[in-house]
């Protein structure tokens, strides 16, 4: 009796020892499989060229009030160069307004930096002033020109007045508290010509290429 119980035991030993075998071949050949699907994934992903980017789209932007027909709100403000400048100093020139983020924005200083290089793009679409008009304590923004070897005409909107009265800091990432991204275009009658908000939602735009900028300011002007 106890003979065959023994076998008994030992016949329940092999098959749990077969079974538990069984079941991690099992695995070990389920993790291989999921292993080779896992590199032909990969390898196939490595291979595949990178997706086509369209150059070729345009940025978009909002066209906030005062707005083109609109006579532009005179202005006086502190420039860094010193002394303060008004927009109807320029009357009789075209002049491109640029309200923009100021401290803390770098692609707004690299705007500016590139509309520096684009002086003549810019005189040759009809423009022969740009003002570039930021929130900060005119020190601070004049530190920051030169930090940045930028020559444009800057000057410190430090309460907001101007930009609230243009409406630009209704299209920027900090609430109404800061400017966007806008450029307000002013014929020599002092009429604004085109404007273009970059900086709203959804995409917050901080910088626009410089080519951009003109092919659609000069399609607005074209429109109006």
């Amino acid at each position: 009796m106890a003979s065959r119980e023994n076998g008994r035991l030992g016949a329940g030993r092999q098959s749990r020892v077969k079974r538990t075998g069984l079941r991690r071949t099992v695995m070990t050949l389920g993790i291989m499989a999921v292993a080779a699907t896992v590199l032909v994934f990969m390898e196939t992903t490595w291979n595949e060229p990178p997706a086509a980017v369209d150059d070729t789209a345009s940025v978009s932007y909002a066209v906030g009030a005062p707005g083109p027909g609109a006579e532009a709100p005179d202005f006086s403000l502190a420039s860094t160069a010193g002394g303060t400048v008004n927009l109807s100093d320029y009357r009789g020139e075209s002049v491109l307004l640029f309200f923009h983020e100021g401290i803390g924005c770098q692609p707004c200083w690299d705007q500016i930096r590139d509309l520096d290089a684009a002086q003549t793009e810019l005189q040759s679409a009809g423009v022969d002033q740009l003002l570039t008009i930021t929130s900060g304590p005119v020190d601070l923004i004049a530190q920051k020109m030169t930090d940045d070897r930028l020559t444009a005409v800057a000057l410190a909107d430090t309460r907001l007045d101007v930009s609230v009265t243009y409406q630009t800091n209704k299209y920027g990432m900090m609430g109404e508290s800061r400017n966007g991204h806008s450029f307000v275009l002013v014929g020599p009658t002092g009429e604004i010509e085109w404007r273009a908000d970059y900086g709203g939602p959804p995409n917050y735009t901080m910088y626009v290429p410089v080519d951009e900028i003109v092919t659609q300011m000069q399609a607005g002007r074209t429109d109006a």
